[in-house]
C-alpha cells in the first residue's frame, strides 16, 4: 500500500487534556509510526513545545472561554496556510466542525484533496452550557453543519453518536470508526499499584471504584455519588477515585461532602502521565461511568486493557458494544439501579473478575488496530475522489465553497480571493 500524507486536524491538542485531542495524537502516532507520514495543524497555546515524531503546525488563536478552557484559532492566517500547502497531503482528517474543518476546506481548495470528518462530540450539550436558547437554532449549529456537509465522507465514533449528528439535521451518510486505546493489554507495574494505594491510604481488601475524566455534570458524577450515598446507607465499605479536573470539580467536591461522603472520596486532579493513570485503572475493582453525553468513552476501552469491569448506563453510546454480565455490568439511568449493580459486584468478586477478562478479550481496541482500519478506508476515500473526472464541475465546486466561506465569515469576497492568491504564491 502506498505511503500517503495525512493531515490531521483538530481545535485541541495535547497538552489540551480531552478525548479528541488523545484520539488525534494517536492517529498521528499510529500514522506516522506504521503506514505514512502525519501533519497535525491546530490551534496555538501558550507555553506549548511539540516534541513529535511528526509535523506539528499551530496556528494563531484567541482564549475566548476561559470557562471551557479552549481556544479559538484563526484558519485563515496566510503564512499558517502556505506552510500547510507545501506539506503535498493526500487526505485530510478533520476532528473538529469548527476552525480545524474551515482550515480543510481552504486547503482542498488550493491543493485538490478531499476532505474525512470524524464526528466526536454531542454538540447539543456543549452549545446548552454555553448558549442560552435551542442549539439547533444557533448560528453555531448552521455553521457546524454547513462544515460537515462539505466533507467528502462523515464518520462517527458510535452508532448513537451518528444519530445525535442527524438529530442537528444531517442528512448523509456516515460510517462508524471506532476509538482505540493507547494502553497495552495487562495490568500496571505492580510497584506503581502499591505506591498509589499507599499514597492515597486505601486499606487492602477494601473495593476501589474509579471514574477518570473531565470532572463535569454532564459526565454522571451526581448519579455516581447519589448512587454511592445508598451503597453506605447499606452499610458497603469503598473508595471511590475521581481522576481528572474540569469547570464542575469544586461543586462535585462539595456535593459528595454534602451526601456525606467525605472520607469515601479522593478527588487526584488532573494526572498527565499515562502510565500512572493506568495504575489507576490497574487497581479499580470497578470503573463507574454512568456518561450518557460521551459519543464513545476511550475510558471504557482503558479500563478493559486493565481488566477492570465497567459500570455503563443501559442504552448509552458508552454501552454499544458490550453484552451485560459479560464484560460489562448494565443499569439504568438512576441512583437504585446503580447502586443495585454496585452491591452486586461487593457480592460478587469472582463474577466480576471474569467481566473484567471479558472485557480484555472483547471489548479493547489498541489504536494500532484502530487507525490500521481508517487508514484502509483513506485509500478508498481517495479513490473515490479521484475517480472523479468532471474536473470542471469541481473546480465551481470549489469556487462555490469560497462563496460559502465568505458569507459564513462576513469576508469580503475579495479578502477570501487575496487568501487564496497567497495560498497559491506558497513555495
Amino acid at each position: 500500500m502506498l505511503k500517503q500524507t495525512i493531515g490531521v486536524f483538530n481545535d485541541s491538542f495535547p497538552p489540551t487534556i480531552d478525548g479528541v485531542a488523545n484520539a488525534v495524537a494517536n492517529y498521528a502516532l499510529e500514522i506516522q509510526r506504521n503506514h505514512g507520514n502525519a501533519v497535525v495543524a491546530t490551534p496555538w497555546y501558550p507555553g506549548v513545545t511539540d516534541d513529535y515524531p511528526f509535523e506539528v503546525i499551530r496556528y494563531s488563536s484567541a482564549n475566548v472561554s476561559k470557562k471551557l478552557g479552549y481556544r479559538a484559532g484563526n484558519p485563515f492566517d496566510p503564512s499558517v496556510l502556505k506552510h500547510l500547502k507545501k506539506m503535498d497531503m493526500d487526505i485530510i482528517h478533520s476532528h473538529c466542525p469548527f476552525s480545524s474543518t474551515v482550515l480543510a476546506r481552504l486547503l482542498r481548495f488550493s491543493n485538490n484533496i478531499p476532505i474525512v470528518f470524524t464526528y466526536h462530540t454531542k454538540f447539543d450539550i456543549e452549545f446548552e452550557k454555553v448558549l442560552p436558547y435551542n442549539p439547533v437554532k444557533t448560528a453555531s449549529a448552521k455553521f457546524l453543519l454547513t462544515n460537515i456537509n462539505a466533507c467528502d465522507e462523515v464518520w462517527t465514533v458510535s452508532h448513537g453518536a451518528g444519530e445525535n449528528l442527524k438529530s442537528f439535521g444531517y442528512k448523509g451518510d456516515y460510517i462508524i470508526m471506532e476509538n482505540g486505546t493507547d494502553f497495552p493489554k495487562g495490568k500496571a507495574d505492580p510497584d506503581l499499584i502499591s505506591k498509589i494505594k499507599k499514597q492515597h491510604n486505601i486499606k487492602t481488601g477494601i473495593p476501589i471504584f474509579l471514574f477518570v475524566g473531565r470532572m463535569m455534570w454532564y459526565k454522571g458524577n451526581r448519579l455516581t455519588i447519589d448512587s454511592l450515598k445508598i451503597v453506605k446507607q447499606r452499610g458497603y465499605p469503598f473508595k471511590m477515585l475521581f481522576v481528572g479536573d474540569g469547570i464542575d470539580r469544586l461543586e462535585i467536591q462539595n456535593y459528595a461532602r454534602k451526601c456525606g461522603l467525605e472520607d469515601d472520596c479522593i478527588f487526584t486532579g488532573p494526572i498527565y502521565d499515562r502510565e500512572i493513570v493506568r495504575a489507576y485503572f490497574s487497581l479499580a475493582d470497578l470503573f463507574l461511568f454512568p456518561s450518557t453525553y460521551d459519543t464513545n468513552g476511550i475510558v471504557v476501552a482503558e479500563a478493559a486493557a486493565c481488566s477492570c469491569p465497567s459500570l455503563l448506563i443501559e442504552g448509552s453510546c458508552a454501552a454499544e458494544k458490550v453484552t451485560n454480565m459479560r464484560n460489562a455490568l448494565l443499569a439504568e439511568e438512576n441512583a437504585m439501579s446503580i447502586a443495585d449493580a454496585i452491591i452486586f459486584a461487593f457480592k460478587n468478586p469472582d463474577i466480576m473478575q471474569w467481566i473484567g477478562e471479558n472485557a480484555a478479550d472483547e471489548v479493547y481496541l489498541s489504536w494500532k488496530d484502530a487507525v490500521a482500519k481508517a487508514y484502509d478506508r483513506y485509500q478508498i476515500v481517495l479513490d473515490n475522489y479521484h475517480a472523479q473526472k468532471d474536473l470542471p464541475s469541481r473546480r465551481l465546486a470549489f469556487l462555490e465553497e469560497i462563496h460559502n466561506l465568505k458569507a459564513e465569515f462576513g469576508f469580503k469576497e475579495e479578502a477570501i480571493k487575496d487568501i487564496i492568491r497567497q495560498i497559491k504564491k506558497g513555495s
